[in-house]
């Protein structure tokens, strides 16, 4: 695929090149082809002219996942606004709040969006529009309410004769323009707007081209991440759309089985996913098969072994639609008991480091070549460096600058300032990196827990032991005064689990507070757990909303 200098180009070209192939469509739902989606652009684009919506001005999207998210999302970026992407899940309050501070002025959002929100407390937006049908819910001006009742016949008025792929003809963005503001999910508290640029939109599309080149036009994807999300508004939808592929939209909650019957169905080379969903397709649909005694005895033969694991890795294959190129697993690290399984099966499988500020990409390498527990080497375009006397042994603050590296949070200088350092930017993330590149990321600077003799205690990593303990689905490990805890949550699918009372449960997890303290160095022992009745409140790409469960904040 040849190299394009702007991000407008590639959708341009997408949409020329693939006019009649299927661009988006919604599992069990509607498909557009790439000509349905360039008309609904146009037709989109003249209702902007109409409601004098210019260039850097601010649209709003609040929906679910669907084929209609994407055309609005490609309409904004295409005529030069600013899309500011809003998760369908966030309570209202917060909603308007971000729609308020962003200045948007239209915003796309679905009915029962709508239905809780009060236009008079929307000041600066002029029209609300369905974004399953692009009908008008709301309007303030005339010309607008006008302009969407005619707007088909305003179409047919620009484009008398019909209209053709030459007619597909984007606003030529430079690349320090402002492109998304994204919210962050806020898993160390108050959400900040992210400015993405078209160049930092390009630079992440470009790398997606050159490295993931066995994706070609026509192939299908199958999106579960939020497209309010950055991993999943890249990677998935502007990545894969620009190649001309077939994007399938998981439209309700993306269970497990809801997503296997999607992969039996579409059959996708490339498959995004976050830690969680992966982990409860093995932990749910492979690891109750390895522990069938023929399974287990056939394990333990030298010779059948590796049939057992090669019949085991295709059935995996297979589940994921039978086409695998790779899985790329991003927004965390896979527990050690799934990663270490994937390995040993050679699965197809790899795990990605980004961030909102770098829209997301920061580190990646392809299955084939990366290393247990890494995330990677730095992506094009970006340089990095660890704040530390030994980043090999010592592990350090990331710092990263380059062309992903966001402009900074919209309206919050003091924000911009704190994490902007000449030039570079602090990740927040504390890591090591050996020889050859490969980054290993340790926790957050912002969880890091200073022991009582001044030690630094991770505890994602006595997290990471925890979670591969028996009957545990996930963990958060705070401090309180000098001591540690653990906040378990049992796995919610274990049937023998939903057999016990709470006595047994409890006696189990003091069980694997002992073997964790056994694994853990002296000053990272735990020195008491609290069972959680409900699963810990999550971030879009499904991290622990780690401020919410700290007893000093």
């Amino acid at each position: 695929m040849e190299n394009r200098d702007s991000l407008n180009l590639y959708l341009q070209d997408a949409i020329r090149n693939n006019w009649d192939r299927v661009a988006l469509t919604d599992f069990d739902g509607i498909s557009l082809q790439y000509r349905d989606v360039a008309r609904k652009i146009a037709k989109m684009h003249l209702l902007f002219g109409i409601a004098g919506i210019k260039p850097g001005d601010k649209i709003a999207l609040c929906g679910k996942n669907c084929a209609q998210w994407g055309v609005a999302f490609f309409s904004i970026i295409t005529y030069g606004a600013v899309a500011v992407p809003i998760l369908h899940d966030f309570h209202t309050d917060s909603i308007i709040n971000l729609v308020n501070h962003s200045e948007s002025r239209l915003l796309f959002c679905d009915t029962s969006v709508f239905d809780n929100l009060e236009e008079k407390g929307l000041p600066d937006i002029d029209a609300i529009l369905d974004i399953y049908n692009f009908s008008l819910l709301y309007s303030r001006r005339k010309e607008i309410t006008d302009a969407r009742f005619h707007l088909n016949k305003m179409f047919g008025a620009k484009y008398p004769e019909r209209f053709t792929t030459d007619n597909v003809v984007y606003y030529a963005a430079k690349p320090d323009e402002l492109a998304i503001i994204n919210y962050t999910s806020g898993s160390t508290g108050t959400p900040k707007g992210v400015m993405i640029s078209y160049g930092a939109l390009w630079s992440n599309l470009q790398y997606c081209i050159d490295k993931l080149t066995f994706l070609k036009p026509g192939d299908g994807m199958v999106c579960m991440l939020p497209l309010a999300h950055m991993f999943g508004l890249t990677i998935d939808l502007i990545h894969c759309f620009a190649k001309g592929c077939n994007i399938h939209f998981i439209t309700r909650l993306p269970s497990p089985k809801v997503i296997l019957r999607a992969f039996a169905e579409v059959k996708p080379k490339l498959v995004v996913s976050v830690p969680l969903v992966i982990e409860k397709i093995i932990r749910n649909n492979v690891f109750p098969k390895l522990r069938q005694n023929s399974v287990r005895l056939s394990l333990m033969i030298p010779g059948v072994r590796n049939v057992v694991l090669n019949k085991i890795r295709q059935q995996i294959i297979t589940a994921f639609g039978g086409n695998l190129q790779q899985l790329i697993i991003g927004g965390a690290s896979l527990s050690n008991e799934v990663e270490s399984f994937l390995r040993r099966i050679h699965f197809p499988f790899t795990v990605g480091y980004g961030m909102t500020e770098c829209a997301p990409l920061i580190a990646y390498a392809p299955w084939d070549v990366q290393r247990p527990r890494s995330c990677g080497r730095i992506v094009d375009r970006m340089e990095c460096r660890i704040e530390s006397p030994d980043p090999e042994v010592t592990a350090g603050v990331l710092w990263v600058k380059g062309d992903n590296v966001m402009k900074g949070y919209y309206k919050n200088p003091d924000a911009t300032d704190a994490v902007f350092k000449d030039g570079w930017m602090s990740t927040g993330d504390i890591c090591t990196r050996d020889a050859d590149g490969f980054i290993y990321i340790h926790g957050r600077a912002k969880t890091m827990i200073l022991g009582p003799s001044g030690q630094n205690i991770y505890p994602e990593e006595i997290e990471h032991i925890l979670n591969n303990l028996p009957y545990v689905g996930e963990s958060l490990v705070i401090s309180e005064g000098d001591r540690l805890v653990a906040l378990i949550y049992p796995d919610p699918d274990n049937k023998e689990l939903a057999r016990m009372t709470d006595a047994e449960i409890d006696k189990l997890m003091d069980e694997n507070l002992k073997l964790l303290n056994e694994r853990v160095p002296a000053y990272s022992k735990v020195h008491s757990k609290r069972i959680m009745k409900q699963e810990f409140e999550k971030t879009p790409k499904r991290s622990i909303k780690r401020f919410l469960y700290q007893p000093n904040e």
